[in-house]
């Protein structure tokens, strides 16, 4: 009898792993997803590079930003925020976004995500983006608007 519930505790578990996997494979991107995420993700490396001119690239001319801090909104540009990010500064700087949320119909496609922004390897503070974009010449570029809910009270990680 021992030997049974050993057996079946066993097979519970490889059962239950076996789930996980296949659970954490429904959540992976498909390769239209990971294309919408890559000018996001272009974005991200020049601003830890803090390097204006390769953020702008993957930003649609004209577009905006709306950030949330304190409850409050505070809107510039997409040029205004990538100079004030690309200015050389000595803290290190990185944003990473976590279980992306991405919706594509046709050549239009938005994405909400949860993210840390870290000042020298430390989370300064935390939210949820949200990016639109828009497929042109089969490139997916960052539109009219990215908005963000930086907020200190994020847990240490």
């Amino acid at each position: 009898m021992k030997i049974f519930g050993r057996l079946h505790l066993v097979l519970l578990l490889a059962g239950a792993t076996a789930a996980g996997f296949l659970i954490n494979s429904l959540h992976a991107a498909t390769p239209d997803e990971q294309a919408v995420l890559a000018p996001i993700t272009a974005m991200f490396d020049a601003m830890a590079k803090r390097d204006a001119a390769a953020m702008k690239k993957p930003l649609l001319p004209g577009g905006g930003m709306v950030l949330m801090r304190d409850g409050k909104p505070t809107q510039m540009t997409f040029d205004a925020f990538a100079d004030l990010v690309g200015k050389p500064g000595k803290a290190q700087i990185e944003e990473r976004i976590h279980d992306p949320l991405v919706r594509i119909d046709n050549d239009l496609a938005v994405v909400w995500a949860p993210f840390e922004f870290l000042v020298d390897g430390k989370v300064d503070h935390c939210g949820t983006d949200l990016f639109n974009l828009v497929r042109a010449d089969g490139k997916w570029l960052i539109i009219a608007s990215v908005a963000d809910t930086g907020r200190k009270d994020c847990s240490v990680q």
